[in-house]
């Protein structure tokens, strides 16, 4: 255990895959340990590089790592895919991240804190019970059609569902009603376990110095400024703005050979939950461009001129993250001054 150099894990469920390689490369150790005996092994490792992919439960995983004195690497696994060589088991994929570790080009995911990881886990709870909800207002509308009632979309409507049907719908009903009232009632449910949701990130909120920060830029709002520091932490892993805009898909997606560039729609890649709320925020400020994006001066109003709305949209989301940078890596409020000469 002396000679390891990078120790590569292979994440699962109950069992976890092993392999060392020293100095220069040679498998010195090939273990299949279970929980409890990878959390010993590393206790007694010394302290080396150990490199993992980054999905479920790496950044436990990774923070433990941390507590025992070892590097941790955690390697996107879209990234270990070309190092896995011959046919898929765990110990090639073990191998393949050890390989990919030591690459000097390769890049890497910090580990989120404990915090950061329970507003994240917040936020997905979140986002399941609103995906629940549309579901629950979908199916409510198709059993309407059913019976020939064509209900309009959005929550203003679903709100006071009965009291519409007593205007607009002919007598429908009395079982089909009960079932209807189950459904609403579920929906219902939904919608206060989501205010709830909101309640506990607004109080994750208020002691945190850089969700503080971030809510002074326009456009984003509790929401988006608990996602950008679940997800972004100090923004640290990030060499510029640029960057960051790049790893949420802000970007266009590139199609190049031959020496001729093609540029095509965005990329998408990154945290596809935190691009959209940035280009919902983009959305907001194009909705009253003379008060919230007054401060960006006249780059909108020609951004806005020029371009199709949707186009304008990511445009400013991608501003919208590189400030988000800016404001993380200063420790600054926004300041709406700074920008005028770059607008100018």
């Amino acid at each position: 255990m002396m000679f390891i150099q990078v120790l590569g894990i292979d994440l699962g469920k109950s069992n976890f895959h092993l392999v060392g390689h020293d100095r220069a490369g040679k498998t010195v150790v090939r273990k299949k340990l279970s929980r409890k005996q990878l959390i010993l092994f590393l206790q007694q490792l010394p302290p080396t590089t150990i490199a993992f992919e980054a999905c479920g439960g790496a950044h436990w995983l990774g923070r433990l790592c941390q507590q025992f004195e070892h590097h941790v690497k955690l390697i996107p696994p879209q990234y270990v895919k070309p190092y896995v060589k011959g046919n898929k088991n765990d110990f090639i994929d073990a191998d393949a991240i050890a390989e990919a570790a030591g690459r000097p080009s390769m890049r890497f995911v910090a580990v989120k804190t404990e915090a950061a990881q329970m507003m994240s886990a917040i936020h997905r709870v979140r986002q399941g019970y609103i995906k629940e909800r549309t579901a629950c207002m979908s199916r409510i509308g198709a059993l309407l059609l059913e019976f020939g009632v064509s209900l309009p979309r959005g929550h203003s409507v679903m709100k006071r569902l009965f009291l519409w049907l007593a205007e607009h719908a002919e007598k429908l009903p009395a079982q089909f009603i009960a079932e209807l009232a189950g459904l609403h009632s579920h929906y219902d449910d939904l919608s206060e376990r989501i205010a709830e949701q909101d309640i506990k990130l607004k109080q994750q909120l208020a002691t945190h110095g850089d969700a503080q920060l971030l809510k002074s830029i326009p456009g984003i709002g509790d929401i988006t400024a608990s996602q950008c520091v679940a997800e972004l932490g100090n923004a640290a892993q990030f060499k510029n703005g640029r960057d960051l805009a790049a790893w949420l898909g802000l970007v266009p997606h590139q199609h190049s050979t031959g020496g001729k560039p093609r540029l095509l729609g965005i990329s998408k890649r990154g945290n596809k939950h935190l691009r959209t709320l940035l280009i919902h925020g983009a959305r907001a400020i194009l909705s009253r461009p003379e008060k919230t994006g007054a401060v960006f001066g006249e780059w909108l109003i020609k951004l806005r001129a020029t371009k199709p709305f949707n186009v304008a949209c990511v445009a400013l989301a991608n501003k919208l993250a590189r400030i988000v940078w800016s404001v993380l890596r200063t420790k600054e409020q926004f300041n709406a001054a700074k920008l005028q000469p770059e607008f100018a």
